[in-house]
This record gives C-alpha cells, structure tokens and sequence, in this order.
C-alpha cells in the first residue's frame, strides 16, 4: 500500500506548499475543508500547477493524486482516511484547530495500524501542533484510558514553516503562485523509537525552538514591519515599501534588534545571523511577489499579541535592559492599521482603541502586565496612536 496523507485546509499554503512537498515525496493527499466549492473544484480537477517565483525565473510543479473530502458532509469518510494515514497535516490558522481536533481525535482513536499516525500542524504560530494535541487530548474527545495508550497511534510533532505565498490571480482556480524558498522544520524527537514519515522536504531536528523563533522574530517581524509602515505611507506592495530608503532602514534597525535577541537566546553566530537577515529582506524585496501590504499587514489582533512577532522578542529584550526602539516604532505603525474593511481584526483593532483606555488596550490586546519592563514604553506608542498623534 502506498504512502498516504491526509491534509486540513486547501487553501494556498495547502495546496502550494504542504501537498505540493507531499507529493513530490510519493504521497497520495486527501484535502479535507469544509467550504464547498473548493472541495467540489479539488474533486473535479485532476491536477493543477505551483508555480515557484525567485529572482532566477519561475518554476512549474504538475500536482496530481490526491482526493478531496468535505468534513462537513462526510465525517466518517474522514475519519477512515485518517485511520489509515501515514501522516495528518494542517494549514487552517490557528484559531480553526479547535475544530478539526473532534474528527481527528475519534480518527487516532480508532486507527489499527501498527505504526502510530504523525500529526504536524503546519500554521504560522508557535507550538501549533501542541495547541491541537491539547484540544485532541481533551478528555470530552479522548478519555483517559485511551488517552494512556495515545502514543501507540498517533505522535504529535511542532514544526516551523516559512514559504511566502503573494496574492493570487483572480482567475487562477486552484493553481498557486508561491516563492522558490522554502523552510520546513519538524521535531524528530516525538518519533526516536518508531520512525519519521519520509518527507524529502522536511529538515528534521532535535530542537525545534531556535528555528521558531529565528523565523518569527526575522521573517514575520521583517514582512510585518514592511507591511505596516508601507500602509501608513500609501504603498501598495512590500517590495514598493522596501524601494523607500527609510522604511528599508526601519526594517533593518528592527531586525538588528531581533538578531540580538536571537544570537544572544540561542547561540546563533552574528555573522550567520546578519546572512539570513540578508537573504530574508531580499526575498521580501522580490517586485515578482507582488506582496500588497494589506494582505500582509492583516490579522493585527494577532500580530500584536504577547508571544507573536513584535511584542514577544520586544519583552524578551526590555527585559534584559536592551533598546527596542525600533520595535516600538514597528508596533505603532501596526496600532495605526484600522482602517481596513475587509480585514475583521483591523476593524475590531479600530472598535478597541475607541472603547477602552490605553491600559486597557495595552492589556487585552498587548498582553503585557505593569510588572512587565515593555509595559510603560507600549503604553506610550498606544496614547500616541489614540491621541492621534
């Protein structure tokens, strides 16, 4: 038989990443989602194209075998493809893994084969896959006496991707432009006594922490920055934002900042540090891309939140008495993105910062305590932004 994944979300990173990798690794894929079309559109179109963008040109992937389930009408279907996987993987956001843990967990709960399922949440957040094994581990989805016996079926790995995905033509179906670059890291350690699956595009490592955190606090902290100074100055796109010398400053003060962190915390040389973050600001720059800032600026509830990629290397750092100047800068041109409508945390962001005090947004949105070193200096920036400074 065959290696099989089954895979939640068709969306891009899915499609043009995740199954993309799969397949070129002699995985059939199961997509499984819920929204109707696009799984009705996977089930009547064998195959479609990933076309990788880099400064060198593009590259075109032919991806065929899979299937397409919808878990909305076929729960049990679901259940069965998963009980006979090799692996189960996800790109849904973190805020829907709450929902697939239920078809999940009853999948882990009755699988007979004799090699435990892998499970790696793919999403753009720390521990993803733990976030979902807690809610698998629930005791209303699994209780405890099976819970005892989990590890026997299924082996849950963190890992850390970093692909960027541009804005897609408006007719392209279910082909996906994508960026020639890729990172995709999992924790081996879950699988010492029974084995990985084989995945040519999976680096796996003993400590997945370093890699993480290099990539939030250097990738997402970086595209972030771009993003959010190009809106507050009517760019359109990332690498239009990068071509203005002061915003590439800006985004190079705020990386020099994270570097420290990062060479500091996890003993990555300096010179190995400024490479990457040389090589990421050139990805980023990439006018192929076609990034358009409020695509990447969305979802600013979340991009400011305690441990995400402004406010997480932020503490760590005033807490060791370094500057953070930079970053501050960075999260106040992220408070000042209110204004786009189709964007819910954008509005919400807005609804905040008319309805609660400073401390209050610092708080809920911010996560930060009076105790905390960062708290007074964000405080700042928020009553600045609200005194529409």
């Amino acid at each position: 038989m065959g290696k099989k994944a089954v895979h939640f979300g068709g969306g891009n990173i899915g499609r043009g990443f995740v199954a993309e990798k799969m397949v070129l690794s002699n995985f059939e894929v199961v997509f499984v989602d819920v929204m109707d079309k696009l799984i009705e559109q996977l089930q009547q179109t064998p195959q479609y194209t990933v076309t990788e963008i880099g400064t060198e040109g593009e590259k075109v992937n032919t991806i065929s075998n899979y299937r397409a389930i919808n878990s909305k009408t076929h729960e049990a279907d679901v259940v069965q493809e998963i009980a006979t996987a090799d692996i189960v993987t996800c790109a849904v956001g973190p805020n829907i893994l709450k929902f697939i843990a239920p078809v999940i967990a009853k999948a882990i709960d009755a699988r007979k084969e004799s090699k435990p399922i892998a499970v790696v949440a793919c999403e753009n957040a720390i521990n993803a896959t733990d976030t979902l094994a807690s809610f698998i581990k629930d005791p209303k989805l699994t209780p405890a006496d099976r819970l005892a016996t989990i590890d026997q079926r299924a082996r849950f790995a963190n890992s850390a991707i970093d692909r960027i995905v541009p804005g897609q033509d408006p007719d392209a179906g279910l082909n996906v432009k994508i960026e020639t670059f890729y990172e995709w890291v999992v924790d081996k350690t879950p699988f010492k006594d029974v084995g990985h699956p084989e995945i040519h595009a999976i680096h796996w490592v003993d400590d997945l922490t370093p890699y993480i955190e290099r990539k939030l606090f250097t990738v997402n902290t970086g595209h972030a920055t771009a993003a959010y100074y190009g809106h507050v100055r009517g760019k359109k796109t990332v690498d239009e934002a990068l071509d203005d010398k002061e915003i590439r400053e800006i985004v190079h003060d705020c990386l020099a900042e994270t570097s420290h962190l990062i060479v500091n915390k996890h003993r990555i040389g300096k010179h190995e540090q400024k490479e990457y973050v040389d090589k990421i600001i050139k990805r980023i720059s990439n006018p192929m891309l076609k990034d358009i800032v409020e695509r990447v600026g969305r979802a600013p509830l979340r991009k400011l939140s305690r441990k995400e990629r402004f406010i997480g290397p932020a503490h760590e750092l005033a807490e060791m008495g370094e500057k953070v100047d930079a970053l501050l800068g960075a999260i106040e041109m992220a408070f000042k993105f209110t204004d786009v409508a189709e964007d819910e945390e954008s509005v919400q962001l807005a609804q905040i910062l008319k309805e609660k005090d400073a401390k209050g947004v610092v708080e809920s949105v911010c996560g930060l305590k009076e105790s905390d070193k960062l708290y007074p200096q964000v405080l700042k920036v928020v009553e600045k932004v609200q005194g529409g400074k």
